[in-house]
């Protein structure tokens, strides 16, 4: 699911260490060289966050590119993924490697491997590697028994220039994402905004982005500002985990904020929250929610100008509803499997997003999830609501009256083991549900067997007669079975609209309630 490795530090061939990283890098290398040939040489970029050995871990790949004869780039500093993945198609790599583990807890770290140049087609320049590209890797890593035959070269590479000096990648990637905000919209600026990289590395890059697209009124999380691989101030250091906004919605209620922006510590993913009209309360925007929000004010921009051509894609345990704002602006939509790495490959891509809080908003710029230019065109979309007075809110209750109210919601079930996932999806084939949330279970689609839309995952897919829909399947990066619930409420009238999100939510606790049932928890 990581498009690369990732684990926990430690020693041992399953966990993350200099002996695994050299061994992977020198897989990679090997490949990139073999793809290329040996009439030119190949390019790589490596990029690295500031989880505790990333440093080291980058500059050895560095080191074991450049004795491989691959002319290599080394970022300056930690800096975000996004900034990677825009590295690898901005300086016409063959290869990119970023050393993260996003959203994981503190002990682990990662490897994730790009592809583009000379290496993969059109669709695929500048995203994460898929099949067959990963077993190609993974056999030229198990080539090598041990360290020993892998050389490192003293120097070669290019470290390339920091921010505000000539040449930077960082002030490059800025300037492109801020070019993405609407010059038809620029005036509307007035937005309290509260920022905050969770300890991670995006905080002065996102913030460079916002103010210079206008947004002077930034605020940031004092406590969460810099990069600390301890993220002491957060049980987990993902935006979707319980109170990993607590210190970012009490900053916001104290400064009578309109909005809450948060990155992941790699800033590829994005998390809103604003204050709810009904309860006055903050609260963060489900994935969903935000996905659609993003897809409305993205088709309004293209509606007309390119039907036919953009096209609109998210993963499958995405709410449909995106699909639905698609056809309304008269552009294509298609859903691919988890994961960015299917997501950035939908021909023609316009737009992508996955629930868990990852948005492709701009994939000529960066072939991946970013959450620094998803955070800026929130931003503006939350401003022109505002210049309007409306608010965001007013935006998704606009959608709920077009098209149903589509009321999503995640059980996440976290395992010390792997063998339990087996166990668990086991359990649901021989013992398969017959309802949830007491409409019957009308299809049932194993997509381990895939299909003419998708290739085989595995995960199983569940629709009821009531139009409810149930994905559960394994997490690609953790340890964890996760369940993806999604209702819809048709809806009338305005009038109608609390008490259909009412109903939804009561439909999804029902339905929470047969997958604990049902998974015999």
């Amino acid at each position: 699911g990581t498009a690369g490795l990732r684990a926990a530090l430690g020693p041992g061939p399953n966990r993350m260490n200099r002996v695994v990283v050299r061994r992977a890098a020198a897989g990679v290398a090997r490949y990139l060289v073999a793809k290329v040939g040996t009439t030119s040489r190949p390019r790589a970029v490596v990029g690295y966050d500031a989880r505790r050995n990333s440093d080291i871990f980058a500059q050895e790949t560095a080191a074991i590119f450049t004795a491989a004869g691959i002319e290599t780039f080394l970022l300056p500093s930690a800096l975000p993924t996004p900034v990677l993945a825009y590295a690898v198609r901005s300086l016409e790599c063959d290869g990119g490697v970023m050393v993260t583990a996003s959203h994981n807890p503190p002990q682990d770290n990662g490897y994730k491997v790009y592809l583009g140049g000379r290496v993969t087609d059109d669709a695929g320049r500048g995203a994460q590697l898929v099949a067959p590209a990963d077993a190609q890797i993974a056999a030229e890593i198990a080539a090598f028994d041990g360290i020993e035959g892998i050389a490192l070269a003293e120097d070669g590479w290019s470290v390339l220039p920091a921010s505000g000096e000539p040449g930077s990648i960082e002030d490059a990637y800025v300037d492109a994402v801020t070019a993405l905000a609407d010059p038809r919209l620029f005036p509307a600026r007035n937005l309290k905004i509260v920022l905050t990289p969770l300890h991670g590395v995006g905080g002065q890059t996102a913030l460079a982005v916002l103010q210079r697209a206008g947004f002077e009124d930034v605020a940031l999380v004092e406590p969460q500002a810099q990069p600390d691989p301890d993220f002491p101030t957060v049980a987990f250091p993902n935006p979707e985990e319980a109170g990993a906004l607590d210190l970012a919605l009490e900053l916001a209620a104290e400064t009578d904020a309109d909005i809450v922006l948060a990155n992941d510590p790699d800033a590829d993913r994005a998390a809103v929250a604003i204050k709810r009209s009904a309860s006055g309360k903050w609260s963060m925007l489900r994935g969903d929610e935000v996905g659609a929000l993003l897809g409305s004010h993205l088709a309004a921009r293209l509606h007309g100008a390119a039907s036919g051509t953009a096209v609109f894609a998210n993963s499958i345990v995405s709410s449909r509803l995106l699909g639905k704002v698609a056809e309304r602006h008269g552009l294509a939509h298609t859903q691919t499997l988890t994961g960015f790495k299917w997501i950035s490959r939908v021909p023609g891509l316009a737009y992508g997003y996955e629930e868990a809080l990852g948005y492709c908003v701009a994939p000529e710029l960066v072939k991946d999830k970013d959450g620094i230019s998803a955070a800026l065109l929130i931003a503006e979309y939350a401003a022109d609501s505002l210049a309007k007075g409306r608010t965001l809110q007013d935006e998704l209750d606009e959608l709920a009256l077009a098209h149903g109210v589509h009321a999503t919601d995640q059980l996440s079930v976290r395992v010390g083991s792997l063998d339990l996932l087996d166990a668990m999806m086991r359990r649901l084939r021989e013992n398969p549900p017959a309802s949830f949330g007491g409409s019957p279970v009308e299809t049932t689609t194993d997509l381990a067997l895939g299909s003419a839309e998708l290739p085989p995952t595995e995960g199983l897919l569940y629709t009821t007669r009531d139009g409810s829909r149930v994905i559960i399947r394994p997490s690609g990066t953790e340890p964890k079975l996760k369940c993806y619930l999604e209702v819809v409420q048709p809806v009338d009238g305005a009038d109608e609209l609390p008490a259909k999100y009412t109903q939804a939510r009561e439909r999804l606790d029902q339905m929470l309630e047969d997958i604990n049932d049902a998974l015999g928890l």
